[in-house]
């Protein structure tokens, strides 16, 4: 008996340090969640540039606690949408894959891509670096794409251009009109920055359109997307990644509500590249909706840069 005992004792004992081995690390996460007592998340002011609308793919938030995927998403885009540079949030104890969840999140370059894409242009941000420990604290840095002097000079053109073009009682569409064909009339498509990824514009930035009279699609787009912010439209920008194209880079372009209904906007499409040279301005893909979109990538040359994901930009689907 004595012997079947100590036999017993040693079959448990190694069964639990086999247990062990083999849950030590959800364990010890666990522990150092009852043991750390809960952080509370001090919020900061929010830029004047944040965005007030919801949209299906993306919502602001106040709660920044977790406890899904979806939620992580959200808490996300609130933090670059209210244009902070630091953000330190905590996963409950309930949510036991938030960390796990939120390192493949911020991995995810292409989500990174699409998130960016709610936001004020001013709130784009270049690069984004995520600290991540066991005991549940995620700490967002944040390095946006314009800097403090380029964002005073630009709100300071677009309201004199605005105030020179825009009269008083012409309608929102009109307005959009005007623009429209004012960033084209005074920008080229900088085909240097394309062709060479180099060039002595920032025609990336609406800075460029703007000053400098040059723009790639994130220029044109940027621009606009400002002047729609001003005029209190709706809007966001929509862009195309390589995983959704046949070529190896991505387009961008506006996507606006007006009078009911999501619209595209390409401004870039509408001031195309000639073989002989000459400026021209067309209104091809001025806004117009999905199925008028898909016609006008039919011609000649069929276009593929205007494939976009509808379970991301779900207001067109």
């Amino acid at each position: 008996m004595k012997w079947l005992k100590n036999n017993l004792l040693s079959f448990f004992c190694c069964g639990f340090l086999i247990f062990l081995m083999f849950h030590i690390s959800s364990i010890s996460s666990h522990l150092v969640h009852i043991i750390t007592p809960s952080s509370k998340v001090i919020t900061q002011s929010v830029s004047n540039y944040a965005k007030q609308d919801s949209f299906i793919f993306v919502q602001n938030i106040n709660s920044f606690v977790p406890y899904s995927k979806g939620d992580l998403k959200n808490i996300f885009y609130t933090i670059v949408n209210s244009g902070w540079n630091h953000f330190t949030f905590y996963c409950p104890m309930e949510y036991y894959q938030c960390v796990t969840d939120m390192k493949a999140f911020s991995q995810d370059q292409d989500l990174l891509t699409h998130i960016n894409n709610f936001v004020h242009p001013y709130h784009s941000f270049s690069n984004i670096q995520t600290t991540l420990s066991e005991s549940g604290e995620i700490t967002i840095s944040i390095n946006y794409l314009y800097s403090k002097e380029q964002i005073e000079a630009i709100e300071t053109e677009v309201d004199r251009v605005l105030k020179q073009e825009i009269q008083n009682g012409t309608s929102t569409y009109d307005k959009i009109k005007i623009m429209h064909d004012y960033i084209i009339n005074h920008t080229k498509y900088d085909v240097s920055r394309n062709e060479n990824g180099s060039s002595h514009y920032l025609s990336y930035l609406a800075y460029g359109p703007l000053f400098q009279g040059y723009a790639t699609c994130n220029g044109y787009t940027d621009l606009m997307a400002i002047i729609l912010s001003k005029f209190n439209i709706p809007n966001y920008k929509i862009a195309t990644t390589p995983d959704t194209m046949k070529e190896e880079e991505g387009h961008v372009w506006n996507a606006l509500y007006l009078d009911g209904e999501w619209l595209h906007l390409d401004l870039t499409w509408d001031d195309p590249v000639s073989r002989d040279g000459k400026d021209y301005l067309q209104h091809k893909y001025f806004l117009i909706n999905n199925e008028e979109l898909h016609e006008a990538d039919q011609g000649e040359v069929t276009v593929n840069e205007h494939l976009f994901k509808p379970n991301i930009y779900i207001e067109f689907r």
